[in-house]
């Protein structure tokens, strides 16, 4: 009898650049499985493995969390800079950080 499969994507993102691979795992597997089977930091040698955390959907997980069928397995990259902070800053300078739109 065959073992019950899964299918997941992996995602990671940098500016202007985002990878999604599909996959197709055994049921059980955990977050840092699919992560090492992807291969995704390989396609993204910029960013540091050790440093990232990992999501599903947006929300942070474990490597030893257990994946189930359809979920989307993401590269969390540290912030370059606290949302916070920014705006802050950006108050300081009389600027909003949102971007112009042309509508109108």
């Amino acid at each position: 009898m065959a073992s019950e499969r899964i299918r997941v994507q992996v995602a990671c993102a940098e500016a202007g650049r985002q990878t999604v691979l599909k996959l197709e795992l055994d049921a059980g597997s955990t977050a840092g499985e699919a992560l090492l089977s992807s291969g995704i930091f390989a396609l993204h040698p910029d960013i540091d493995a050790t440093g990232c955390g990992i999501g599903i959907f947006g929300r942070e997980v474990q490597n030893d969390h257990r994946l189930q069928d359809g979920d989307r397995l993401e590269v969390l990259r540290p912030l370059m800079e606290d949302p916070r902070e920014r705006r802050r800053r950006l108050a300081k300078q009389g600027r909003t950080g949102k971007k112009s739109g042309g509508g109108g």
